[in-house]
């Protein structure tokens, strides 16, 4: 009998038959399925990189002071979080080790909860289940639980999959329940920089606080105890291939995270840390490509609805929630004979079973064909 702690099968091998459809058509495959970016690298990243590929000694896991100064000045210039403590700032290998591993760094086990959203990113599910905790689906805009065992919860704002933000007012009041009971609070925010109302922005960035985090004062209370926010700079800069991404909040948190992390070798190396800090100082490469990301949303949005899917939430981040009201497979499928793959909204949890989530993530000749293809 399988353990209700082993893991689900890898959810992407379960697409492999829609995509072989979608690759039979004449002018290709359109691969909305994936977030991968697919733009260019930021050429002043690149530059950091290669200027610190002389990395013959270790790196630091804690990340170099100069990477942490950058971190706490990031988030108070584009996230609204003024003085943010350095010490509790700590690169990680892009954001999905963290997320996979954060319970275990926790030191949760059997007997203790993790909380995730019903419609949610499947590494949260897959991180508890790591440490044989037990993944618990908690509703944030509804009520939260009085009793039970949770001891960490997830927050994911902006969402992936369905782009929805969760406001001031809903963040405070799950930060007042989790330190009432002694809960950690994650929040997954690595899409805030990429909203899609024009009115929120400034220089082409949307304003800071618009989205907020976790460690907002106007969520926090001004503190970060019990907090941590998790960021990634895959998406807003391209750096996928890089694994940059951070935790950021609670120095008591993090000082554990650390100490294990030690321990363990999880490093981030030395050259990616200089691209990191460079890349985190730069705000124009961020708004240029939230620019083409909203040129392709403002292309693929309308075709999508045009051809019957209604696309819901979808404020932010880089895909759109769209269902049919029908099984999410039957939609795959009908997609895929247009030569265009999406993922299953099933992927996402038993909530999402009659959404698809697609991505901006092409290139702007194949959200074209996406678009020509929808509306014969």
């Amino acid at each position: 009998m399988p353990s209700r702690f082993a893991l689900p099968d890898f959810p992407w091998d379960a697409l492999e038959p829609a995509k072989a459809r979608a690759a039979e058509h004449p002018d290709g495959i359109v691969d909305l399925s994936v977030g991968t970016p697919v733009d260019p690298t930021p050429e002043l990243v690149r530059r950091a990189l290669t200027d610190a590929s002389d990395a013959h000694g270790y790196p630091q896991t804690h990340g170099t002071p100069a990477l942490r100064e950058a971190v706490a000045g990031w988030f108070e210039r584009r996230r609204g979080v003024p003085g943010l403590d350095p010490a509790g700032v700590l690169p990680t290998v892009g954001s999905k080790e963290l997320v996979a591993w954060l319970p275990l760094l926790l030191g949760l086990g059997p007997g203790d909860q993790v909380a995730i959203p019903s419609v949610a990113y499947p590494t949260y599910d897959v991180g508890a289940r790591l440490a044989r905790a037990e993944p618990v689906v908690v509703d944030l805009a509804g009520d939260l639980p009085q009793a039970g065992g949770i001891r960490l919860l997830w927050v994911n704002s902006p969402s992936n999959p369905t782009g929805a933000v969760h406001d001031v007012d809903t963040l405070a009041r799950v930060v007042r329940w989790a330190r009432e009971r002694g809960v950690v609070v994650a929040s997954d925010e690595c899409y805030a920089e990429l909203v899609w109302d024009e009115d929120a922005l400034v220089d082409g960035l949307p304003r800071p606080g618009h989205v907020p985090s976790i460690l907002d004062p106007r969520v926090s209370g001004g503190s970060t105890e019990g907090l941590l926010a998790c960021y990634s700079l895959s998406k807003q800069s391209n750096l996928a291939g890089y694994r940059a991404a951070l935790v950021a909040g609670d120095p008591r948190i993090v000082r554990r995270l650390l100490e294990i992390r030690k321990h363990a070798g999880m490093i981030v190396p030395w050259p990616v840390q200089e691209a990191m800090r460079v890349a985190l100082g730069d705000d124009a490469h961020v708004a240029e490509q939230r620019a083409r990301y909203a040129e392709r949303r403002a292309a693929l949005l309308p075709a999508l609805q045009g051809a019957g899917l209604q696309v819901d939430h979808s404020e932010a981040g880089l895909y759109l929630w769209s269902t049919r009201d029908e099984d999410c497979w039957s939609t795959v499928d009908a997609l895929a004979q247009d030569g265009i793959l999406v993922a299953p909204g099933a992927f996402y949890g038993a909530a999402g079973a009659r959404h698809v989530r697609i991505a901006l993530t092409a290139s702007d000749e194949r959200i074209e064909a996406a678009v020509r293809r929808l509306s014969r």
